[in-house]
Order: structure tokens, then C-alpha cells, then sequence
């Protein structure tokens, strides 16, 4: 379980779906009786001490009504569409639960920024531009040859990286059938490998909840 601040207030915790249940009840042990309502993200979880936790539908799970539900929707294995792409790297692959049965890594070498000034400084940016663009082109390539064939079959898509990058790929108008799939969360993930691409598997899947403390 991994655990980050949220942006005004609280922390963000990402839980593995089999262990959603005992961490349903550890809260229950902490903050006492609470009451689960559906809301749009997913359900909401009161405490009568004041905390409350957020429990925000997977990935290609239905939305559900109550806590029994959601936990169980939580652990079915789903067939998901993975797109990684930060600056010169792209990782692509289909999930099915923790099984990583499609995949695909490819890179391409994007210049780093330079320090030098004047005619050398455009020149270079220019350069860095057009590797970023068919390192991009690439992304789109492999996101049309290994991701499309699938995408009925999916029940969901989830990007890593570089927002900017997937969003460029995404919209390409050969991928609009993934793109429909896309899922709202974005993981942050370091330059795609096979091995950034497999642990992504884990992240794609995992329970999102936001915990507020009692003040």
C-alpha cells in the first residue's frame, strides 16, 4: 500500500484490491461505526469521529450502490489497456489482472535540454523538437498495432507518464476507440522499461482512497 498528500488536505492511499476489505475494517477499528454512501467517484465512507474516506472506483469496475459490492467488483480481473510514455520512452500493454500477457517497450533518443545561447541554443531546440515529435509518432505506431486490435475487448485504458505526451498520442484519430476508454487517473510512473510497465499492472488496478482525518 502506498501513500501520498492530496492536494487540499488529506492523503491519498492506493490499495491492492484483495486487500481492500481489511482495510475497510481496519478503518472501522480506528474511527469507529461508519456509514458508506454512493457517490459519483465511488463511495464515501463517514466516521462519527469526523474522518472519511473516499473509495474511488477501479479502472473498468461498475459503479456500485454498497460497501459488499464495490469490494467484490474490486477484485474481478479485468482486461486493461496500459499507455506509458515519458519523453523519448513508450511502454504499451494489455493486463489481464496481474497477468501481462501483451507488451511492448520502445525508445528513441530525445535530446536533453542545452545551456548554450543564440543560433546553437534554436538549432538544438529545433533537433530536440523533431526527435520528441516521432518519438511521439512511434508511441502512436505501437498504440495502433498492439492496443487497438484489443480494444473491444478492454474495460479500460490507463496512462502513465508524461500527461502532455499521452495526450498527444490519445489523440490520434485511429486510437479515438481507446481514447473513449481512457481511464481518469494518471499514474506517475518514471521513464517506461518492461519493468515500470509491469508495475504498472499493479497501480492500474489498485483501490484510490482519500482519507480525511478529524480535525
Amino acid at each position: 500500500m502506498s501513500s501520498r498528500p492530496a492536494a487540499g488536505g488529506g492523503r491519498w492511499v492506493e490499495v491492492d484490491p484483495a486487500r481492500t476489505e481489511r482495510w475497510v475494517a481496519g478503518f472501522a477499528d480506528r474511527h469507529g461505526p461508519f456509514a458508506a454512501t454512493a457517490q459519483e467517484y465511488g463511495l464515501l465512507l463517514a466516521a462519527p469521529d469526523g474522518a472519511t474516506a473516499e473509495l474511488h472506483t477501479p479502472p473498468g469496475a461498475p459503479v456500485t450502490a454498497d460497501l459488499e459490492t464495490f469490494v467484490a467488483e474490486a477484485v474481478v480481473p479485468r482486461r486493461i489497456g496500459l499507455l506509458l510514455a515519458r519523453k523519448g520512452a513508450v511502454a504499451v500493454g494489455v493486463a489481464e489482472g496481474e497477468e501481462l500477457p501483451v507488451h511492448k517497450v520502445d525508445t528513441r533518443y530525445v535530446q536533453g535540454r542545452t545551456a548554450a545561447g543564440g543560433w546553437s541554443q534554436q538549432r538544438f531546440a529545433r533537433r530536440r523538437d523533431n526527435q520528441a515529435k516521432a518519438a511521439l509518432a512511434d508511441a502512436v505506431d505501437l498504440a495502433v498495432r498492439l492496443l487497438l486490435p484489443q480494444a473491444e475487448r478492454l474495460d479500460a485504458v490507463v496512462a502513465g507518464g508524461d500527461r502532455r505526451a499521452v495526450d498527444t498520442v490519445l489523440a490520434d484519430r485511429r486510437l479515438t476507440a481507446l481514447a473513449a476508454l481512457r481511464a481518469d487517473r494518471l499514474l506517475d510512473v518514471p521513464e517506461p522499461r518492461y519493468a515500470v510497465l509491469l508495475a504498472a499492472t499493479a497501480a492500474a488496478r489498485a483501490v484510490h482512497i482519500l482519507i480525511r482525518d478529524p480535525d
